[in-house]
């Protein structure tokens, strides 16, 4: 169980680091971070970081829902609506975004959708896991619950349109409300990881009973 939760933690923090590394290396670095969405870079020349990146944190997020799964910390539940947050993340390298150079596309719309799925389904997992459940459980449920405060300008931004008449992705910075999104959503996966190996830790110093 260690080892699954240290193998996700060092995936996620690899991704981490390409994810940043598009943002201050050429030709990736000259996109408008705080307007263009994240799978923007996908489009770019060196879009395959980008796939790489997405694809190591699904893998490291599975590695530690396992993590977690072994340490009893999972419930059905819980486990399934954060699968959901791998399945999105794959979903989201599988089909590209619209190149809106090219006009809209299938492959778009599905795209959004799993966004949707894996934005939402992490912080909902977090939550239903941690319960009221103390200590480290307390951290991942405020993680989950930061997640879903920084959803909040997308939703009120798409909700808002109908009447003031400004495309949702105009009424914010969407590519800055995006990232923050994004880093809670990372932060919140650690946050698991270090719930699954302080489980571990504590059930490693319990008294072993004798008959």
């Amino acid at each position: 169980m260690r080892a699954l939760a240290a193998l996700g933690v060092a995936a996620v923090l690899t991704s981490l680091g390409l994810y940043a590394s598009l943002h201050v290396l050429p030709p990736s670095a000259d996109l408008d971070w705080t307007r263009r969405t994240i799978s923007q870079y996908a489009l770019m020349p060196d879009g395959w970081v980008f796939d790489v990146a997405t694809l190591l944190l699904a893998a490291g997020s599975a590695a530690i829902l396992a993590a977690l799964r072994r340490a009893g910390r999972l419930g059905r539940g819980a486990l399934t609506v954060l699968a959901l947050w791998v399945v999105g993340l794959v979903g989201v390298v599988w089909f590209e975004k619209h190149n809106w150079q090219a006009g809209p596309s299938m492959s778009g719309d599905v795209h959004r959708v799993f966004s949707v799925v894996a934005f939402l389904s992490l912080p909902i997992g977090a939550l239903l896991a941690a319960g009221r459940a103390p200590g480290t459980a307390r951290w991942v449920a405020a993680g989950g619950v930061v997640s879903l405060l920084c959803f909040t300008p997308i939703l009120w931004a798409v909700l808002a349109q109908s009447w003031t008449g400004v495309r949702w992705w105009h009424a914010i910075p969407l590519g800055t409300v995006e990232r923050l999104l994004g880093l809670a959503e990372v932060v919140t996966v650690l946050l698991l990881a270090v719930w699954a190996l302080r489980t571990d830790r504590i059930r490693g110093r319990a008294p072993v009973m004798s008959d």
